[in-house]
């Protein structure tokens, strides 16, 4: 026979559902939501004490290391029904902050504690290791060297699938004089990937030898700018000047620098300034001189040899 519940906000008997509530639960009818299950949560693990007073059979069962280097005994961790971790105190070099863990349990009705594990694991302030990555992920630019090879994985998101190969010859030989003869190409993705890279470092237009040109002088109006093919044509070259410091190497269009081919063309000519004078010779000054033994004095006639 059905048990018989009644609604609180409708007196009326209601039949309960077959099969309804459990031993983790009970169902309840809610307003018009029908019925709705309640469950407990779950018990909390109660501390053993018969296996929290054995710490010196767990201290016992670390044996792999040097008796000094377990500590004091710290806590003990009820980890579920009669199963209990010690944890002490380590003091092996290089381990700062390190707790040796020793897990007991016993069987019920049975006071004799047994050993589950020992293990030395890290604790709330432990010196770790930085965690492991890929060495592809840890390569940074510059790091290939003369004789590394560095392959590139299947699926890397920047190159796509290029050219596929035909069997007719006469077809290979124009896709390789187009350019076509590469298995894959630079995906749209790494293309602007790429452009940004070069856009944001020292080949863009905010690189402290770029702020510091004059403004006109841009490499998209430069004579030596060599743009590139393709979609990156519009936005970045190869700038192709000996005395530039970005020679032989992608800038974009509004990068710049002192050695634009046009930089000496409109600028207004320096006057030169005139530097003061050192000397005036434009008046004579008179200087009375004593005349010695001998001289003829101005009112004197001339003598015969012309000495005056």
């Amino acid at each position: 026979m059905a048990t018989i519940l009644t609604d609180p906000v409708d007196p009326r008997p209601v039949p309960r559902p077959p099969n309804s509530g459990s031993p983790c639960g009970t169902s309840v009818p809610v307003g018009d939501n029908e019925y709705v299950t309640t469950r407990t949560t779950a018990r909390a693990a109660r501390l053993d004490q018969v296996c929290a007073d054995a710490v010196g059979v767990a201290r016992g069962a670390i044996t792999e290391v040097d008796p000094a280097d377990i500590g004091d005994h710290l806590e003990a961790v009820a980890e579920g029904d009669r199963v209990v971790t010690h944890f002490f105190e380590s003091h092996l070099a290089g381990y700062r902050g390190w707790r040796w863990a020793v897990t007991v349990t016993r069987v019920p009705r049975s006071r004799h504690v047994t050993i589950c594990e020992t293990v030395l694991l890290p604790g709330p302030d432990a010196l770790l290791a930085p965690g492991w990555v890929p060495w592809n992920e840890r390569l940074q630019p510059g790091d290939l060297g003369v004789g590394d090879l560095m392959p590139t994985a299947p699926d890397d998101d920047r190159l796509a699938q290029g050219y596929v190969l035909s069997d007719d010859a006469a077809v290979e030989e124009v896709s390789w004089e187009l350019g076509l003869g590469r298995s894959r190409v630079m995906s749209r993705e790494g293309r602007i990937e790429t452009a940004q890279r070069w856009y944001d470092g020292d080949a863009g237009p905010e690189a402290p030898i770029s702020t510091a040109a004059p403004r006109n002088a841009r490499c998209g109006t430069c004579g030596f700018y060599l743009p590139l093919a393709g979609s990156m044509r519009t936005m970045f070259g190869v700038c192709g000047n000996l005395y530039a410091p970005d020679d032989a190497r992608a800038v974009s269009a509004d990068h710049g620098c002192g050695a634009h081919s046009e930089a000496l063309l409109g600028t207004a000519e320096q006057p030169v300034e005139e530097l003061p004078t050192v000397y005036d010779d434009s008046e004579v000054e008179s200087v009375a001189v004593s005349r010695g033994h001998g001289s003829v004095e101005n009112e004197e006639p001339a003598e015969d040899y012309g000495h005056s």
